[in-house]
C-alpha cells in the first residue's frame, strides 16, 4: 500500500466530482490545529452543511443529521485549498435520505480537483415541531 492510499478506503478512480455542488469554501489558517494541519472535524462539518443543504432540497423540508458512516479521509487539506462539497442521493426512505458526500479540493498550484474525503450522511426530514415527516415521492 502506498502512502497516498487510505487504509480502509477503496482506490478512487474518479477524476472529477460527482453530484450537485452544495458549497464551496476556502481552508483558512483559523481551521488548523497547533501543527498547521486542517482539522478533520472542520472538513466533516463543511460536508455536513453541504449534505444538509442537498437533503433539504430533496426532502422539501428541514432536515437533521442522524448518522454519519463510511467516512474516508483520503488526502489532507491544506491552508489555501478551495474545498468543494458535492452530494448525490444514495437512498431515500419514508422519512430519511442518505446522501453520498464528496469533498474535493483545488490546490493553489494545481488546476485539477483532488478527492480528499467522502462518506454517507443520513438526514431525517422534520416538520415545524421537529417531528419526522414523510418525504414526498419525486
Amino acid at each position: 500500500m502506498t502512502d497516498t492510499q487510505a487504509v480502509h478506503a477503496p482506490p478512487n478512480t474518479e477524476t472529477e466530482p460527482c453530484g450537485d455542488l452544495s458549497i464551496r469554501t476556502l481552508a483558512m489558517p483559523a481551521d488548523t490545529n497547533q501543527n498547521g494541519d486542517i482539522f478533520g472535524g472542520w472538513l466533516l462539518s463543511q460536508m455536513d452543511v453541504g449534505g444538509g443543504i442537498y437533503a433539504s432540497k430533496v426532502a422539501k423540508s428541514r432536515t437533521v443529521t442522524v448518522a454519519i458512516e463510511a467516512m474516508n479521509f483520503r488526502k489532507p487539506v491544506y491552508i489555501g485549498d478551495v474545498v468543494s462539497v458535492h452530494a448525490t442521493t444514495a437512498r431515500v426512505g419514508r422519512t430519511s435520505i442518505t446522501v453520498h458526500i464528496e469533498a474535493w479540493v483545488i490546490r493553489r498550484d494545481e488546476t485539477h480537483s483532488i478527492l480528499v474525503t467522502d462518506g454517507n450522511f443520513t438526514y431525517v426530514a422534520i416538520d415545524d415541531q421537529g417531528r419526522p415527516r414523510a418525504i414526498a415521492a419525486a
